[in-house]
């Protein structure tokens, strides 16, 4: 099987995809290395499909009739299970998460967690390896971009985060 095949059957595959299929799925599937995986992506999206790298693996860029907003939040690592479990059971999609840091500007990553499945997938992965989150570069402070459908699940998910201390107000900016 020649590279244009194989890009053919990830797209294919992608199309049919629920959740995030992980390069070394593919490597596996196709029979070659994770980085011709890798390789395979990046020309892909530079031929201009709208493919995103979430932690667990691809996906094609969500073509959902929802809306989305910004969230500004602040709390610790260990309550990050907390806060992802409080969107998903308002069904709302996390889309990414996003830093403003004082060096670089705007640091941000795909997260697409869309059930509680996603969210303990991520903290999981999280907790297991020896990296930090994105927060932990603005003292806990960051964004989520998400997706809903109804404005009634946003704010009662809002009602929730703020319960939990969590909504980052203009109060602590100032401090």
């Amino acid at each position: 099987m020649n590279g244009e095949e194989r890009r053919k059957l990830i797209m294919d595959s992608l199309a049919q995809a629920k959740q995030p299929v992980s390069a070394s799925r593919f490597a596996k599937r196709f029979a070659v290395s994770r980085q011709i995986i890798v390789g395979d992506i990046a020309l892909l999206r530079a031929s201009g499909h709208e493919i995103i790298a979430t932690a667990r693996g691809y996906l094609l860029e969500s073509k959902t009739n929802g809306k989305e907003a910004t969230i500004a939040l602040c709390h610790t690592p260990e309550e990050v299970m907390d806060e992802l479990s409080i969107f998903v059971n308002h069904h709302i999609d996390v889309i990414n998460v996003m830093v403003d840091h004082a060096l670089y500007g705007e640091i941000q990553s795909p997260l697409e967690i869309t059930s509680l499945e996603d969210a303990r997938a991520f903290v999981e992965k999280y907790q297991q390896s020896k990296e930090k989150l994105l927060s932990n570069l603005t003292n806990g402070v960051h964004l989520h971009t998400v997706r809903y459908q109804d404005e009634q699940d946003l704010l009662a998910a809002k009602q929730a985060l703020a319960a939990r201390g969590f909504l980052f107000s203009e109060n602590e900016a100032s401090n």
